[in-house]
């Protein structure tokens, strides 16, 4: 742990995993960003699978090459790139399941952050990458960033979504860590509902047992004093509660654990974090449970 009392550092490599999408141009302005910030190598990477893009099968079928395929993506790749103010190392591979090859490439760049881009289809409210970047939050050891909007400046409102567990504290110190000097908004939701509904927001105070976890967990991630927390402790299911709260506040990034107590920050035993993930209008960060846990 470090004077900031986090466990992680700002990383020296960024690992972004575009589709070429334009949607994933948001990804790309965000990873930019944040290399930039951080005077870190960004390296990009694009995984071929001609079955998944039309353009590519189309070429496919009228007798392009892999190379020539390779080739295509790389020089999409080079264009998007072009006159980023960081080191950019640009990696094209082909294969049909791009989230083993995101792992890879992650291991082998040692990247220290893994960002990537979701976009929705309006009716179905689906991935762009399929089931790609749910693949990547079950198995990538990194933390994961996942970028929905435009990258106009650097996130300053930042919201650590925790339910006092041991997962929500390392996304508590990986924040505090990766953004130094900005107040986080440490934010527990009670799941507690009355005739099936969520009762509306009240003030943290109303709340005893909670505010007592809060102080209690703020004490075991042992922060510097120089890191500033607001706790905002509110009621209902988190889903619902935060998703409001992002929007009323205008946060710019929301982080929390891939597990946690009884599922309510879970990837791996419940659907909570998926949700999250579909419903949030911002930004958010996946910081994983260690894979010896």
């Amino acid at each position: 742990m470090d004077e900031t009392g986090a466990e992680q550092s700002v990383p020296d490599q960024l690992l972004l995993a575009t589709d070429l999408s334009a949607r994933s141009d948001r990804a790309l302005d965000r990873a930019a960003q944040l290399a930039a910030e951080w005077g870190a190598e960004l390296v990009v990477l694009n995984v071929l699978d001609p079955a998944a893009a039309p353009d590519q099968a189309l070429a496919r079928i009228g007798g392009a090459s892999d190379e020539e395929l390779l080739h295509a993506a790389r020089q999409q790749l080079d264009r998007d790139t072009r006159g980023l103010p960081v080191s950019t190392t640009l990696h094209v591979a082909r294969g049909t399941d791009p989230a083993t090859q995101i792992v890879a490439t992650a291991a082998a760049t040692r990247a220290g952050l893994i960002v990537t881009g979701v976009a929705r289809n309006e009716i179905l409210g689906r991935f762009v990458l399929g089931s790609t970047v749910e693949n990547l939050a079950r198995t990538l050891p990194q933390p994961l960033l996942i970028v929905r909007n435009r990258a106009p400046t650097a996130y300053e409102r930042i919201v650590v979504a925790t339910d006092f567990s041991e997962p929500s504290l390392r996304a508590l110190r990986a924040v505090a860590a990766l953004f130094p000097g900005r107040e986080l908004i440490l934010y527990h939701a009670g799941d507690v509902v009355m005739d099936g509904l969520a009762t509306p927001a009240q003030p943290a105070a109303d709340f005893d047992v909670e505010q007592r976890a809060c102080a209690a967990f703020l004490a075991d991630a042992a922060l510097s004093d120089r890191i500033r927390v607001r706790p905002v402790i509110e009621r209902g299911p988190v889903e619902m509660t935060l998703a409001r709260y992002v929007r009323e506040n205008d946060i710019d990034l929301v982080a929390m654990g891939s597990r946690g107590r009884g599922g309510i920050m879970s990837l791996l035993l419940g659907n909570t974090a998926a949700l999250l993930i579909d419903w949030l209008p911002c930004d958010t960060l996946l910081v994983r449970e260690p894979q010896d846990s």
